[in-house]
């Protein structure tokens, strides 16, 4: 109970879900300055008060898979996420990081062709350019394996020097040393396919162990030969003595549905041997990733060997064309269909034409395998948006609305307490993002304010960038960045740092 203080803002009679996981309680909050400072009946006035009879308050949402580390710098406002209410995002996955700078650029300008940031020297640099630019949300960074991979050897498909490994060891070293979550791979990606499964562990073990981060892997393949990559991961974390992060967990193309059964026996036979190996997932049955990546992976060919699975024309609908907008929202077989050719033949077109900015949504999933994931105590939420231009797979801003509408509310597969602790306090705890995730005195007062019963996702394929409905505020280290579905433009987030 709190009656003489003053607080700069007071939450009153909310249904405070405190990311525990356990039954939500009527309270009030109270905060100042960054921090929550009081929870219970509050008497004293708040500078700012907000009623939240009737609605539920979460900790503020941790996207644990995203790709916005230069849309941080680039568009700082990140309207995409907190109008979700995403408080807090990790950036660096599927092996693409900002280090070294050129390396990372290269990746980079695929979704953001146009980027041209002065240069950073390291993750300190990176990290306290974020702290400058100060976006609206906070920011947490992996080191891309992928981009220390091109730095030190570029393209090569072979095994590296010494002198390249240990290269690539002193990127990893500093960047624990500034404080990156973790190490990330691509490993369905140019140049990160390349590396053997050793080089990832002897980059894994520069971590230092549990303390220096985590090991987050886009595996190998996720289709036909889905059980082995996660054998893989395991065995990375395994022999380099640090927890895993298997990213976007999915059995993809329709011959390998259900598979999802025998990955998730896998992690729990790894969680019983004591790895601390988690996955996190976006609730579609469509994912997204580049036009070349589609074919370097021979997913239009019926023995397709790579990780995307099987592919047909239909399956792939243009996200990002700039040069040719007409054909966004289009997919590639209608367009091989209008040229008079096979959807392999049109994929190269598109992509002599486009390059590498060409982004496209891939249906490649079944439902009930997202569900079988989602309710697995191993899964977190991350949306894997991609901030390109076009229209982008509507994930980027409907990601965590989704959960809590259509798989809690609607099909409840998870209950509202359970899904709010996998969006917060499961991923403070793995990423090691010190009182975030939490509510509870002395912890920082990202928090969301929302409506269960009406929160929604209403971004689709055909008009991605909508944001959810449902969510009355979101605040960002105590200050409001949202009310009621428009950004307020403050721009209170900062870099966070591993365990500070």
């Amino acid at each position: 109970m709190a009656t003489g203080e003053r607080f700069d803002l007071v939450i009153r009679d909310g249904m405070v879900h405190d990311g525990t996981g356990g039954p939500g309680v009527r309270a009030d909050i109270g905060v100042r300055g960054e921090r929550i400072v009081a929870l219970g009946t509050i008497a004293a006035r708040g500078a700012h008060e907000i009623d939240a009879r009737g609605l539920a308050v979460a900790p503020g949402f941790i996207d644990v898979h995203s790709h916005d580390d230069y849309a941080v710098l680039l568009e700082p406002e990140m309207p995409f996420k907190v109008l979700q209410g995403v408080t807090s995002d990790v950036v660096g996955n599927c092996g693409s990081g900002v280090v070294p700078f050129n390396a990372g650029l290269v990746r980079f300008r695929r979704i953001h062709p146009d980027a041209n940031p002065a240069p950073w020297e390291g993750f300190a640099d990176y990290l306290e350019r974020v702290d400058a630019v100060r976006p609206s949300c906070n920011v947490a960074a992996l080191i891309g394996q992928g981009s220390l991979r091109r730095g030190a050897m570029d393209a090569e498909q072979r095994a590296p020097s010494l002198r390249e490994l240990d290269l690539m060891r002193a990127w990893v070293r500093e960047g624990v040393a500034a404080g990156a979550v973790g190490l990330s791979t691509g490993l369905i990606y140019e140049p990160s396919r390349y590396a053997k499964t050793d080089e990832i562990i002897a980059l894994a073990r520069e971590l230092g162990g549990p303390a220096g981060g985590l090991y987050a892997t886009h595996m190998r393949n996720e289709a036909d030969g889905l059980l082995d990559a996660v054998l893989e991961a395991i065995r990375v974390g395994e022999e380099a003595g640090v927890p895993v992060q298997i990213s976007h967990h999915k059995a993809s193309g329709r011959r390998n549905w259900g598979r999802v059964r025998d990955s998730l026996r896998l992690i729990d036979e790894a969680r019983a041997r004591g790895l601390d190996v988690t996955a996190d997932q976006y609730p579609y049955t469509a994912g997204s990733t580049s036009l070349a990546a589609v074919l370097q992976n021979g997913a239009f060919r019926a023995d397709s060997p790579g990780g995307l699975g099987q592919l047909e024309g239909g399956d792939v609908l243009i996200a990002s064309a700039p040069k040719h907008p007409e054909w966004e929202s289009r997919t590639v077989g209608t367009l091989a269909s209008e040229w008079g050719m096979d959807a392999e033949t049109a994929a190269q077109r598109i992509v002599g034409e486009e390059g590498d900015a060409c982004w496209v949504v891939v249906f490649t999933m079944d439902e009930h395998d997202v569900k079988a994931v989602m309710a697995h105590p191993s899964t977190m939420i991350g949306s894997d948006g991609v901030p390109s231009g076009g229209k982008p797979h509507p994930r980027l801003y409907g990601c965590f609305a989704r959960v809590l509408g259509r798989y809690v509310r609607e099909e409840k597969v998870l209950d509202l307490p359970t899904a709010i602790h996998r969006m917060t306090g499961m991923p403070a705890a793995k990423f090691q993002l010190v009182d975030r995730g939490a509510i509870r005195s002395g912890a920082f007062a990202d928090l969301v304010v929302f409506d269960p019963a009406r929160i929604d996702d209403v971004a689709t394929y055909g008009e991605p960038r909508r944001a959810p409905a449902g969510i009355r505020a979101v605040y960002v280290n105590g200050t409001a960045a949202a009310r009621d579905g428009r950004h307020t433009g403050a721009r209170p987030g900062r870099a966070l740092r591993r365990g500070r």
